[in-house]
């Protein structure tokens, strides 16, 4: 039950995922002024968290992948990331209306593109997938952390079995 939903949050963490490299990666493409340090940090959030997605589902399906609470570590690291580029991109759009030409042409996240309206819709998008996907990599990691979803229990170093004092 509990690796069924571990296999669940990573297969939506991975498509919340693709969603923002996809937001993120056409932003980028699509500038002719170069980008923000703010726009590039997303980007490699993205890229960064598509591996750990990958690597994360595949543990899911092949335990002998997964390194005792590694993978919990990771996402909190995975959570810390995504929180950042979401609060970072969250504070630079503001909250405006992408209509709002004296807007977009005066943030320096939307500005830099031909289409800028396009671009902050694109950058609004990706917040949202980026808040989506926090709570989701904050789940994976407390289940990892409560010992499910991998053979390393939290209750290891205690002795099950055997003889105990009274019976020496």
């Amino acid at each position: 039950m509990v690796a069924l939903l571990q296999s669940g949050l990573r297969g939506v963490q991975l498509l919340f995922v693709v969603i923002t490299l996809a937001l993120v990666g056409n932003v980028v493409d699509e500038a002719f002024a170069g980008n923000s340090s703010s726009i590039n940090f997303a980007l490699a959030v993205s890229i960064i968290e598509l591996f750990v997605c990958l690597y994360a589902l595949a543990t899911v399906f092949i335990e002998s992948l997964a390194f005792g609470k590694i993978m919990s570590i990771v996402d909190i690291f995975s959570s810390i990331f995504i929180f950042i580029a979401g609060t970072v991109l969250a504070a630079k759009l503001g909250v405006h209306s992408c209509g709002n030409q004296s807007y977009i042409y005066g943030n320096p996240l939307t500005n830099g593109s031909h289409n800028p309206s396009k671009r902050c819709h694109e950058l609004q998008a990706a917040t949202a997938f980026y808040w989506f996907a926090f709570p989701l990599f904050v789940a994976s990691a407390a289940l990892g952390f409560m010992g499910s979803g991998s053979s390393f229990s939290a209750r290891s170093g205690i002795r099950r079995g055997g003889p105990s004092m009274s019976q020496v």
